[in-house]
């Protein structure tokens, strides 16, 4: 895995907390966080309309059925096409 250094202008507080983590678990904060940040702007842009629910899902780099279970915790009922329904039988 390839890497690069990147600098941040943090909160003091935020950044004496974070002095004493290592960097496996930074790394594994910002990917978290970068993850539910594509959902929730996904899920925003299909609220908003002019966009299918499979079109957010790809662009956001997410499966249709991982997207719609966040839908659903989040009280939106997402179309279910074949394909989402399989995914989710999968699952189980």
């Amino acid at each position: 895995m390839s890497t690069e250094t990147l600098t941040l202008n943090i909160p003091t507080s935020l950044a004496q907390e974070l002095s004493r983590a290592s960097q496996a678990f930074l790394v594994n904060i910002l990917e978290r966080g970068l993850h539910d940040f594509k959902i929730e702007r996904a899920l925003e842009q299909y609220s908003r309309g002019g966009i299918s629910f499979g079109a957010v899902a790809r662009q956001a780099n997410l499966s249709q059925g991982v997207l719609a279970r966040h839908a659903y915790t989040r009280g939106m009922e997402p179309p279910f096409s074949a394909k989402t329904v399989a995914e989710e039988l999968g699952d189980l």
